[in-house]
Formats: C-alpha cells, structure tokens, sequence
C-alpha cells in the first residue's frame, strides 16, 4: 500500500467537467439537510473504506468530486488504482468543510464504487482465462458520457480495450452486412475505402459467412454467438486458410463459459458485460467531526 501526502492537485479538466455536472445533478438548489443540521464552520474528517475484496479503480475521480465541491477539501489515497484489496481496508481520506464533505460524499461514492466493478468484474473474466493465450476485451457498451472513465477501469482490471469510438476501428456487424448486400461485399467496400493503418473486422455468425468474410479480406473476424465447439471449428479454419487474421469471439461468455472459450483457441474474447453488467463495488464514506 501506497499513502499519499494530503495534497491540492487540480484534477484534468474531463473529470472536472464531470464532477461538475454530477454535482449539480445532485445537490440541485442545495443541501437543504446539511445546511439545516450542520454548523457552517464544521468541519470534518472522512475515511473511504472497502466493504468486500475489489480491484480499486475511480479513486481520481472522486478526488475531482471534492475539489470541485471545495477545493479546500484535502483528499488522500492510501491505495494505488488498479490495487486489489480486502474487505475492511482504507481507500482514502479526506478532511474539510463538513457540509463540503456531505455535498460531495454521494457522487465520489457512486464513481468510486462504478469504477472499481468494472475493474473487479473484469479481474474476475481474466483470470478465468490465465494460461490460454487469449486476452479479455471490453465493447462499447459504457455507459453514456462515462466511457474514458470505464475502459480505464477495464485496464486496471487487466482487460484490453476494444476501439473506443465508431470512428477508431472498422467493424462491420449483421445491420452493416444486411445494408450492404452480404459479409463479402460489406468487406470489399471496407477495403476499397479504408485508410491503410486501418484494419477491417467482420462479424460472422456461421463457417460459410467465416469463409465468405475470409475471402474478401478480412483483417480479423469476430465469431458471434457460437458455442465453443463452434468456435473450435472456425478458429481451425481460419488458422488454415489466413493464419495471420485475428479471431475474436463475442456473444453469450459469462463466467461460467469465458474459460471454454479461451480454450477454443481466440486471440480476443470480448464481453460486454464488463461495462454494462459490473455490479458496484461495495465501498463506504465513514465521516467524522475534527
């Protein structure tokens, strides 16, 4: 474990902007509570801690949520993100103005605890897949306006991040094949206009759209909704007709089968359940007069 010196660090200005809104989300006209019960000269001191075993990840982000709140307000980490704790052990500190500490005290809790599911839940599908060759990824299935945050909690859980936006990757899905006519041609068309650092993904969902999508050009494929014994198979066929071509998988891995199909022989697993389905990490603010 890490401790930190209390310090005032202004935070980047994406989480800024963020704590921001969320801030005014909650608080509205006020805090009608603190400011009925709470002196206005109070001040307090509060201890982060963990309620269950997580991989720590949004400390920074709650950091952003004091200083917005009162940039008064000293925060100190005690643990590094991406750190996995135990139940029972202290995340952060922080001391100040008693009614800033309330104000802020539910939207760095909300953060904090988001952003270490993410990164617990991610662990979890990682380790499921140590010794097998294949790397977890997430998709974009983040939560609106909370991507940057949540793909780094991925990293910090030891996934890989997918492209981060439609317009860092080319992937073409069932909509884009139904629009353009089949796998093949929507892979033609990719080949034809993309620019040459930039690689095409087709979505296949049987061997003969594997194959069609091989034959066009394929950069990578990504094998949707297949069992792992399906999966087996078209990772074969691939390896033998363009050893070079990056197999992923996608579709219904859960925790109980992402080992079958790491086994199955992908390069990429992708889940989306690491950004769409993480529950929240069980964390508390524990806040005292001083």
């Amino acid at each position: 474990m890490m401790e930190e010196t209390a310090r005032r660090v202004r935070p980047p200005a994406p989480l800024r902007e963020l704590a921001r809104r969320a801030l005014e989300e909650d608080a509205g006209r006020g805090d009608v509570t603190s400011e009925l019960t709470v002196d206005e000269g109070a001040r307090a001191a509060g201890r982060f801690v963990a309620r269950e075993k997580l991989v720590v990840f949004g400390l920074e982000a709650a950091r952003a949520v004091f200083h917005e709140a009162d940039p008064e307000v000293r925060f100190s980490a005690l643990v590094s993100e991406g750190e996995e704790v135990v139940a029972g052990t202290g995340l952060a500190v922080v001391e100040g103005s008693a009614r800033s500490i309330l104000a802020a005290e539910r939207v760095a809790l909300n953060l904090l605890m988001r952003l270490s599911g993410v990164a617990t839940t991610t662990r979890r599908y990682v380790r499921e897949v140590v010794g097998t060759g294949a790397s977890v990824v997430d998709t974009r299935k983040t939560t609106p306006g909370m991507r940057r945050l949540e793909k780094a909690a991925v990293r910090a859980g030891g996934g890989v991040n997918h492209r981060f936006g439609l317009d860092d990757g080319i992937l073409i899905k069932d909509n884009h094949v139904a629009l353009a006519g089949g796998v093949g041609e929507a892979v033609r068309r990719a080949r034809a206009g993309a620019p040459h650092l930039l690689k095409v993904e087709a979505e296949v969902e049987d061997l003969s759209m594997l194959e069609e999508a091989l034959d066009a050009g394929a950069d990578a494929v990504l094998l949707d909704n297949m069992s792992p014994e399906e999966v087996a198979e078209a990772v074969a066929l691939a390896r033998r007709r363009r050893p070079e071509v990056v197999v992923e998988v996608s579709g219904g891995v859960d925790l109980r089968s992402v080992r079958a199909y790491a086994e199955a022989g992908p390069d990429l697993i992708s889940i989306g359940a690491l950004t769409h389905s993480a529950p929240a990490a069980d964390v508390s603010l524990e806040v005292v007069p001083c």
